[in-house]
């Protein structure tokens, strides 16, 4: 192992003990070294300075620091050891700070919020696809062989001690530690730990301070699990931090709407007869039969047309969500798409939630933050109860679309919501099944249910949006 190898290795080990709060007392001085050799700031070592801490004393570094991808297996060089050096810095500042059990401010929050921003644009992701703002994005790096589905609400994959050695050898042979879903799941349970640690309460009394804090799934799944518990201006400033977050992910939303497939075009309308919808290429091949060689000329007796027009039938779109803590994620996306598609023409949405019992949200099905007030994360589940209720907004079986969303943990009410969801799905109703819809992570779906499921023609949708959307959009008339 040659000199320069040996100090981009140090680098690295400094990284892995600091994430893992080893003794680092050593390692320190000759990373300072190694930083000075190469031209860096010291400051890149001090885990209280932000990404924009660094980029505003030393400006130079702004466009190494927004470009940097983990280099992928080869020979090792000083460039090399500096790349090494900037990309310790980020992940050290989105994966340290929720070491501890102390309390956090609500500036350090924002602050750790926007190195996350950082990370996810030094890695070619667009804002918000790593940390649940956005949608899945690019793969990078192979999945840790013994990493384990854990559920939506977060917490990260568990590491094992194979977990440790395979990341050891990783590094040794220079390359990447982690998938894009244990990246995610890893924010997400970094984030869930820190929101944990905030004296919310206390921060929501004051509107400045409460200002400071920017609205993300989970600041909102705490707001919501503690809203009960809430009154006067900390409810107040509660409900403005839900509620921006609940237009933003819309605004999100709406977009992959707009951009995902429409419905299949209806063969039994004839084509309009418009010069947009000439289908020359048919046009011509059809006439060729009149090609005049003397002349020169193609004579056209017939002209062809694209179809274009899409099956226009009013659909109801019944939505159910099971409101258990662990489903927060797939609560939130589902409800504001719920309001989406209740916005469209010819669709008719009702959106219900459960958990022993069952609420009716259809009044509230156009404005996903009522909607959300109006919901109480809890524990058990009567899917069979919340099947009844839905049940009955069906009259016409081919022009009803129900999604249900659940991580169908029923219990000894397995075999009977079962039953129903088959009667259902047999009567003519699509029925579209979600485990668990975030911009990425780690579900748990009980796998009784998913076999099941998956036997009858209808998979669980889970982890993606995109997919989610693509299947409204192909059984909703839009």
């Amino acid at each position: 192992m040659g000199a320069t190898e040996n100090r981009r290795s140090l680098l690295l080990w400094r990284t892995l003990a600091t994430a893992l709060g080893t003794d680092r007392a050593e390692l320190d001085p000759a990373a300072t070294q190694i930083l000075l050799d190469a031209d860096l700031p010291p400051i890149l070592l001090d885990p209280r300075a932000s990404v924009k801490d660094v980029i505003r004393r030393h400006p130079e570094l702004a466009a190494e620091l927004h470009g940097i991808v983990p280099e992928e297996e080869g020979p090792v060089d000083d460039a090399s050891v500096r790349r090494t050096a900037l990309y310790s810095k980020l992940l050290l500042n989105v994966f340290e700070p929720a070491a501890g059990d102390g309390t956090i401010e609500a500036s350090q929050y924002s602050q750790w919020l926007e190195d996350v921003g950082a990370f996810e644009k030094a890695l070619g992701y667009a804002p918000g696809e790593l940390s649940g703002g956005g949608t899945p994005g690019r793969s990078s790096g192979a999945p840790s062989p013994t990493a384990k589905d854990t559920p939506a609400s977060g917490g990260g994959p568990e590491v094992t001690s194979g977990d440790l050695e395979m990341a050891l050898g990783e590094i040794q042979r220079g390359r990447g530690l982690m998938s894009e879903p244990e990246i995610k799941a890893g924010i997400a349970g970094m984030e869930k730990r820190l929101v944990d640690r905030m004296a919310l309460h206390e921060v929501l009394k004051d509107r400045a301070l409460a200002e400071k804090l920017t609205p993300s799934m989970a600041l909102t799944e705490q707001l919501l699990r503690h809203k009960g518990r809430l009154e006067g201006e900390a409810l107040r400033n509660a409900k403005r931090l839900i509620r921006r977050f609940v237009d933003q992910l819309a605004d999100l939303l709406k977009k992959e709407v707009v951009s995902a497939p429409k419905g299949k075009v209806d063969t039994s309308i004839p084509p309009k007869r418009v010069f947009r919808n000439l289908d020359l290429k048919k046009t011509i091949w059809r006439n060729l039969t009149n090609w005049n060689p003397d002349e020169q000329r193609l004579y056209v007796d017939r002209l062809f047309y694209r179809r274009t027009a899409t099956k226009k039938q009013n659909t109801r779109l019944i939505v159910v969500v099971d409101q258990s803590g662990s489903m927060v994620h797939a609560m939130v996306n589902c409800t504001i798409l719920a309001s989406i598609f209740a916005g469209l023409p010819r669709v008719e949405a009702y959106l219900y939630a459960f958990d022993t019992e069952v609420i009716d949200l259809s009044p509230w099905v156009d404005d996903p933050f009522e909607a959300l007030l109006r919901t109480k994360l809890g524990g058990g589940n009567d899917g069979p109860k919340a099947m009844r209720a839905a049940a009955a907004r069906i009259q016409d079986p081919r022009k009803t679309v129900m999604v249900w969303i659940s991580d169908f943990y029923e219990f000894q009410n397995d075999k009977p919501l079962f039953a129903m969801i088959e009667a259902v799905k047999q009567s003519g109703v699509t029925f579209i099944p979600v485990g668990s819809v975030s911009s990425g992570g780690y579900f748990n779906v009980n796998p009784w249910f998913r076999q099941k499921l998956k036997s009858i023609g209808t998979p669980v949708v889970s982890g993606s949006l995109k997919t989610l959307v693509r299947e409204l959009k192909s059984a909703l008339p839009v």
